[in-house]
């Protein structure tokens, strides 16, 4: 795999490796472009494939004031720019699907087809129960001065569907660890006040809805929902599974995404 960095303010970097269509990965809330090495393998025999850090993420720069989507959106079609693609198939995990809907709702010329994986309405749009939760397993105990790798493994365990499967734990304790503090925060922030589920209904390429079986935040039955809203959309679940599903089961998740992309080609 080759890495580089696209755009300038900020820096975003990238990994990449293949040929062919191009094929854009964009991970979660507390994650990075490493989410997807496991993926990588596979994929890339078939398409260009391009996982990035989100602006504030991984390596790429960190940016002054609040975080606004419509910043990220221009992010991501600087990727577009640098391999000279007018078009791609992109995969969003939880909020990367959240970037994905709103990407396409700008652009939607630009998307060849979707994969939305345990992707919710916006985390505003959680049931009060669950936003309680979300905020005070992450944003709380880091205004109270911990860091990001000090609630590693409990935000990890509350996130897979099995406890069991130590290399998953293992790498998602590492992914949370690596977040830089001040820009999750505003990217929480961010998350929570932005609404993506009306584009829902409007979108018109090729989707495949993927969710893990034991996903608790962002569970099968929030997944079929989308489902219903996305004309004819597929929908698929993985498992053994909870929310980080290219992660906690990759064979079954490549194989997936794999049959899909080539009923689109």
């Amino acid at each position: 795999m080759k890495k580089t960095f696209v755009s300038n303010k900020p820096k975003i970097s990238i990994k990449y490796d293949g040929t062919g269509d191009l094929l854009i990965f964009l991970h979660g809330i507390g994650g990075n472009k490493d989410n997807w090495d496991l993926n990588f393998p596979i994929l890339s025999k078939h398409f260009l494939c391009v996982a990035w850090d989100a602006r504030g993420y991984g390596e790429s720069e960190d940016y002054k004031g609040e975080l606004f989507f419509d910043d990220v959106i221009n992010d991501l079609l600087s990727i577009y720019k640098y391999f000279d693609k007018n078009n791609a198939h992109i995969i969003g995990l939880s909020m990367g699907g959240q970037i994905a809907c709103l990407f396409y709702e700008k652009h939607p010329e630009k998307v060849k087809s979707m994969v939305l994986c345990d992707t919710h309405f916006g985390l505003g749009n959680l049931g009060k129960d669950e936003i309680d939760k979300f905020i005070n397993s992450r944003k709380k105990p880091l205004l109270e001065g911990l860091q990001p790798k000090d609630i590693a493994l409990p935000v990890t365990n509350s996130l897979v569907g099995n406890l069991n499967n130590e290399p998953a734990i293992e790498e998602l304790v590492n992914s949370m660890s690596k977040l830089h503090k001040e820009s999750y925060l505003k990217t929480i922030e961010a998350s929570m006040s932005t609404f993506h589920d009306h584009i829902f209904p409007k979108i018109d390429v090729p989707t495949l809805i993927l969710v893990g079986e034991k996903d608790t935040l962002t569970p099968p039955s929030m997944a079929f929902e989308i489902h219903k809203l996305i004309k004819n959309s597929k929908f698929s679940m993985i498992e053994e599974a909870g929310h980080l599903i290219n992660i906690e089961n990759p064979k079954a998740f490549n194989y997936r995404i794999l049959q899909f992309l080539k009923e689109v080609n």
